[in-house]
């Protein structure tokens, strides 16, 4: 009996071994199988979602003037301090935005053969929200891939990426010529354009006809309907209003000094790219009042409905109820944290008095001696001085080196430890608990974008265009946003912003201002290495630290910064160009 059992246990065994080596047919998918899976056609364009560079966090500040790490193997400090390579690029884009293009690619050849729903009404407006999605994220990944990698060559052209806009297979020859830069702009708006035409401002259910787009209203679409497709289960998808930003984003990009020389477009038409944005909310009234304090509005945040926005935000991640990660990473030792990212003396000297005037200005009234008294409120909410209270408990934090109570002074522990004096504070809740046997998480999330960003955007641009109290066809200009801005922060409130307006009519020191407020406003929310390239400003200027010592408070260089004049623009990926020749580099790369 044994014997039987072994053999058809045997014969069991063999009979699999086609489905254990071969896969079955049913799971063998092509991209045309999704014409009649919707699921799997959906998931091709999820795999494009999954790619946004901005779906994490990253602390690139670490590259810059404004952060150094105690993390010794971080790969933004190898690449500040003279790693950085064609084929070791922390900054690279090429790999995941292209593959991100070729799902959207595939996805757009497809999308219209596949059935959504039975109803041939709902269908095509299916059809239409996912291709205006698709064409959304494609302007999107080629604003990143020219962000990461549009440049100069050795003979002089300015030049972009190849642009692809169908799918490749394997009998396409993919050794393709860089697009010009402007061309590569040119095709942003193009597939903005397509996306506005295709997609709501925002996802929201109606309640009534007279609130559907009309071109829905005259197919016969009933409110039910326009829900089920446009409604607003669909938040946090690719928007018209999101598709804009990027549009915006990328015309100041082609207008800053690095790319002006080699592209059409003009201050002019950044300012009123992303003006038109900020019209949608009523301009400068439309600033939230709490945005600078997005990272810890704790019942804000707590009563977030599902894809709900607050004010500040235009996109942002989802929610993760509970988290901690950040504070484990962040805090000062003594709050169980590791205190990774430590601001630089750079940025702490960057945020002016309280009452608007530069530390560096007499009128000011800089005490070298208690240099964080009196100075603008955002200093303490992003960056953790020596006295700051920190946590539930309120812990005073006591950086200087002559700490003998716990670690967090000056290089008291290794990869614990701040190297300049200062700790992270911006994203992290202090009513977040650790101990050494506990957590108590809070709710957080990230931006993917903030009306602050376009508000200064629009600061910038308008300044270069009109002047710094020109409007254009907005009703508000530069001086405008940049005077919100700093009330809202509490800078200037006492004294009329004296200073603001003192250079309100000068076109270069309003320049200098919106450049230190768009650094101080999205400090550690990765924009401060991409400004400084695109303005062609220093990035060789060396991280700070502040040693305290019985009082007195001295600066010292904690890191030198190593990079090159050519560095202003990113590298192709050396094995790009290993493979193919078309592809030109960037010069000195």
């Amino acid at each position: 009996m044994k014997e039987i059992i072994t053999i058809i246990i045997a014969a069991f065994l063999l009979i699999g071994c086609d489905d254990l080596f071969s896969p079955a047919i049913e799971n063998n998918k092509q991209v045309s199988d999704g014409k009649n899976d919707p699921l799997f056609a959906e998931g091709i364009l999820a795999n494009a979602y999954t790619r946004n560079p901005y779906n994490s966090q990253s602390f690139n500040d670490v590259a810059t003037d404004d952060a150094v790490t105690n993390q010794t193997d971080n790969s933004y400090l190898k690449m500040a301090t003279g790693s950085w390579t064609s084929n070791n690029n922390p900054m690279e884009q090429w790999s995941s935005c292209k593959a991100a293009i070729q799902y959207i690619n595939l996805f757009l050849e497809e999308v219209d053969e596949v059935s959504w729903v039975d109803d041939p009404l709902v269908n095509s407006l299916f059809c239409d929200r996912l291709k205006g999605e698709a064409y959304g994220l494609r302007a999107m990944f080629m604003f990143y891939l020219l962000q990461a990698h549009g440049g100069w060559t050795e003979d002089g052209k300015l030049l972009g990426v190849p642009i692809v806009n169908k799918a490749e297979d394997v009998n396409d020859n993919f050794n393709y010529a860089r697009n010009s830069f402007d061309e590569c702009i040119q095709q942003i708006y193009s597939d903005v354009q397509m996306a506005t035409d295709l997609l709501p401002l925002d996802y929201e259910n109606i309640a009534s006809n007279s609130q559907m787009p009309e071109k829905y209203r005259l197919r016969g679409t009933t409110v039910s309907q326009y829900n089920l497709v446009f409604g607003e289960i669909f938040r946090m998808r690719m928007s018209a209003r999101i598709a804009m930003a990027f549009r915006a984003k990328a015309a100041l990009l082609g207008a800053s000094p690095a790319f002006a020389e080699g592209t059409t477009v003009t201050w002019e038409e950044a300012a009123d790219y992303n003006g038109d944005l900020l019209d949608l909310i009523g301009g400068v009234s439309g600033l939230a009042a709490n945005g600078n304090t997005w990272y810890k509005n704790a019942d804000e945040i707590t009563n977030l409905g599902a894809g709900a926005n607050p004010k500040e935000m235009l996109w942002r991640n989802s929610k993760d109820a509970t988290a901690f990660a950040l504070e484990q990473a962040q805090f000062p030792p003594s709050l169980y944290g590791s205190g990774q990212i430590n601001p630089t003396h750079n940025l702490v000297n960057a945020f002016p008095m309280a009452n608007g005037y530069p530390i560096t200005m007499t009128e000011g009234n800089y005490d070298k001696d208690n240099p964080y008294a009196d100075r603008d409120p955002r200093l303490n909410l992003y960056v953790v001085v020596n006295g700051s209270k920190v946590g539930i408990d309120e812990k005073v934090i006591d950086t200087s080196v002559d700490n003998t109570t716990d670690n967090d002074g000056l290089n008291k522990e290794n990869n614990h430890s701040t190297r300049t004096g200062y700790y992270l504070r911006k994203h992290l809740r202090e009513d977040v608990y650790l101990s050494s046997t506990s957590q108590n998480g809070q709710p957080h999330y990230s931006p993917r974008i903030r009306y602050t960003e376009l508000f200064l955007n629009y600061a910038e641009a308008a300044n270069e265009a009109w002047g710094p109290t020109g409007t254009g066809d907005h009703g508000y200009s530069a001086y405008d946003v940049v005077k919100a801005i700093r009330q809202r922060a509490g800078v200037g409130t006492d004294n009329g912003d004296a200073y603001l307006e003192s250079i309100k009519n000068d076109n270069i020191k309003m320049r200098e201002l919106i450049r230190n407020e768009r650094r101080l406003e999205l400090c550690f929310e990765g924009f401060r290495f991409w400004d400084l390239r695109r303005w062609k400003a220093s990035l060789i200027e060396p991280a700070k630290g502040v040693r305290i010592s019985q009082g007195n408070y001295t600066e010292f260089t904690v890191e030198n910064r190593n990079y090159a004049d050519y560095m202003n623009y990113g590298p192709i990926p050396y094995t790009e160009v290993l493979k193919f020749d078309e592809l030109k580099q960037n010069q000195g790369w």
